[in-house]
């Protein structure tokens, strides 16, 4: 990279994707023409026509973002997902473009590349935070596992046989407990994901609530939960039982021992996300969900 650039762009892609190849190309290209500098994984650069000006780091760690404005990052949810854990410890703030079919995470769509570039060459954009949550696993007493989630962390069975027996914790009170398919623990920003595929409830993301959304739950008594950001939750598996699992976003997990707890609270590190415009939650959650509004002739003056 030159050294007088003032600024730098870190870009991950999904490389699989030949959409997000050809996409990279044009966000490079266009980043470089303004003057910006892009830095790519070394890793991803073999899959990507890069101009020779790109600078490519080796190891894929929070450091290889110093000096970062943004991390743009190309690609479905689980890409955006794996850009979230770059961003969250980094502090970098992460702009997604959706290449796949949902991308809540995303602020721009493939379509809208020429104006991503243009507004991170004239920096029109603004970062919000999203909150996440910690999560720790306990065994016997033992700290046995840590771990984070901006999404969810879902607590599951293994075997499809055998049902996953817990019993739910608010607060340091018990609340229920019956036999599962497993339990999400979400954000709000989650609750468009894993938990809205439970039967969840669609929060938006300015609310500040954690969720505890039961997965075909055998119970007369199992609906989603909405507590108080600050509170913390359990989920106790029994210890007569098989093992579960742990998945944080779908992207890390864990198993589970009988009688594993594992404990949600808020997250002391949030992560950063680049808004190009201000629409509305409602318009987003219209559009990416395709939902029906004909006829609506809007409220009255």
């Amino acid at each position: 990279m030159s050294q007088n650039r003032a600024r730098t762009v870190f870009l991950l892609a999904h490389t699989g994707r030949p959409a997000a190849i050809r996409s990279a190309e044009l966000v490079v290209k266009g980043l470089l023409r303004e003057g910006i500098g892009v830095r790519v994984l070394e890793a991803e650069a073999m899959d990507l026509p890069l101009p020779a000006e790109v600078e490519l780091v080796k190891e894929a760690t929070p450091q290889c973002l110093d000096g970062c404005e943004l991390l743009i990052v190309l690609g479905g949810d689980g890409t955006l997902l794996r850009g979230a854990e770059f961003a969250r410890a980094s502090g970098v703030p992460m702009l997604g473009v959706n290449l796949g079919r949902v991308g809540f995470l995303a602020e721009a769509e493939r379509d809208d590349l020429d104006k991503v570039v243009e507004r991170v060459a004239t920096r029109a954009y603004e970062v919000e935070e999203r909150m996440t949550v910690d999560v720790v696993v306990h065994r016997n007493g033992d700290i046995v596992h840590t771990d984070w989630a901006l999404n969810e962390a879902a607590v599951q069975k293994v075997s499809a046989e055998k049902l996953l027996e817990v019993v739910l914790e608010i607060d340091g009170r018990p609340v229920t407990g019956f036999g599962c398919d497993g339990i999400v623990l979400s954000t709000p920003t989650g609750s468009t994901a894993y938990a809205f595929s439970a039967g969840g409830p669609v929060v938006w993301p300015e609310v500040e609530a954690l969720l505890m959304v039961p997965i075909s739950a055998h119970a007369l008594f199992a609906k989603p939960l909405v507590t108080s950001p600050d509170s913390v939750l359990a989920v106790e598996v029994l210890p007569h039982i098989p093992p579960g699992v742990l998945w944080c976003d779908g992207r890390r997990t864990v198993e589970l021992p009988p009688g594993a707890r594992v404990e949600v609270r808020r997250g002391a590190v949030p992560v950063r996300l680049a808004r190009l415009h201000h629409a509305s939650f409602t318009d987003r959650l219209v559009a990416k969900f395709a939902l029906p509004v004909s006829g609506w002739r809007g409220a009255p003056h």
